[in-house]
């Protein structure tokens, strides 16, 4: 069988980490992002900044401040122990936290330019009909930028299923807990079971092949309709 048990929960845990960190970057990112496209405060710059690091930031860097704030010792980790919530390094929770702040670019930074790209004129309609900001955004900006949430969202699950220095730092190497599939090609290719890695590489590179071509057919699609 071309791919174990082993293998099989570790695509379960990728696929249920990577859903799970795409939900909750379309909430928390949305509010940013928006804030983001509208703001003229001088804030704009230092919180889009915030929000751009972990594209350059290296993932080891990232996974090594979250275990030093996560562990037990740390300020989130030693408010969580007080909170009777336990310790999120080498957990699942962990691997959720550091997924949502390493993907966090991939989901705003799409839903920013979005929402810039709606512009003032559908916003002064919907004021003049007397509609509150609420059900502007609602009927109004998220029709208008649903392409941008698409991508958004397709690029965040596809980052989040790609990662790997920040899950291994915070996480570990714990199977069915927190081994994602990155991991135990690692692993496979460490025991030097070549064939086993080339079995969930090659998944991996369909999967990103995927992505990108839906990617690109979805801004085809919209360039056509334009």
């Amino acid at each position: 069988m071309p791919l174990d048990a082993s293998d099989l929960g570790a695509i379960w845990l990728t696929v249920k980490l990577a859903s799970l960190t795409t939900l909750i970057l379309l909430i928390v990112g949305t509010p940013i992002a928006w804030w983001l496209a509208r703001t003229c405060s001088w804030l704009r710059g230092p919180v889009g900044a915030v929000v751009a690091l972990p594209l350059v930031l290296p993932p080891t860097v990232i996974g090594f401040y979250l275990l030093i704030a996560l562990g037990p010792h740390g300020w989130l980790g030693q408010a969580t122990q007080a909170l009777g919530l336990g310790s999120a390094v080498f957990s699942f929770t962990g691997l959720v936290i550091g997924s949502v702040i390493y993907s966090m670019p991939f989901v705003v930074q799409p839903l920013q330019n979005a929402f810039g790209a709606i512009g003032q004129r559908p916003l002064e309609v919907a004021a003049t009909l007397r509609a509150s900001p609420w059900d502007t955004f609602v009927h109004v900006v998220l029709p208008l930028a649903r392409p941008g949430f698409i991508t958004a969202g397709i690029l965040g699950f596809a980052h989040t299923v790609g990662e790997f220095g920040v899950v291994l730092m915070i996480g570990g190497n714990i199977p069915d807990k927190t081994r994602v599939v990155s991991v135990q090609i690692f692993d496979h290719v460490e025991a030097m079971a070549y064939s086993q890695a080339h079995w969930l590489a090659g998944a991996m590179l369909m999967f990103s092949f995927l992505v990108l071509l839906l990617l690109y057919a979805g801004r085809r699609g919209k360039a056509g309709w334009s």
